[in-house]
């Protein structure tokens, strides 16, 4: 598997992305990282293992302790490979604020033309053309 793919199938669990989001604070240490979960040491040593293939993670000697810390090329890369989707997307996102900037204007300008029925007035039209009067019916007198 390339690089890149294993950051992405890293990435995919929402444990590791945890993991990575308490690393991006600082070192540490697999009990540390292991505290928010209900899980056991060796299930978050396995998620450990899969993001330390993955280049993301790398474990420290320091005396007796093992402190994690969080690597960011990999994340670079991933950056890097996004960098052109992002730019399309700014740039649909860009074309679709525009579009919507001209709807709301042209809306804008048909409302306030002289002689044209508002809103209001299309729905009593409308209750009117359904055999409503626009206001509610009255009881019938005795």
């Amino acid at each position: 598997m390339d690089a890149l793919s294993a950051t992405f199938a890293a990435l995919a669990d929402p444990t590791r992305r945890s993991i990575l989001a308490h690393l991006a604070k600082g070192e540490a240490t697999v009990n540390e990282l292991a505290a928010p979960y209900a899980m056991s040491l060796p299930s978050v040593s396995r998620h450990l293992k899969v993001l330390e293939k993955a280049g993301l993670v790398t474990k420290g000697r320091a005396a007796q302790w093992r402190p994690c810390r969080l690597e960011v090329t990999p994340l670079q890369t991933v950056d890097a490979w996004m960098t052109p989707y992002r730019a399309f997307f700014e740039n649909r996102f860009g074309r679709l604020e525009e579009q919507l900037k001209t709807m709301v204007a042209e809306r804008k300008a048909r409302s306030t033309q002289p002689g044209d029925p508002t809103e209001t007035d299309l729905r009593v039209n409308a209750q009117e053309d359904a055999g409503g009067t626009g206001s509610p019916p009255q009881p019938k007198e005795k």
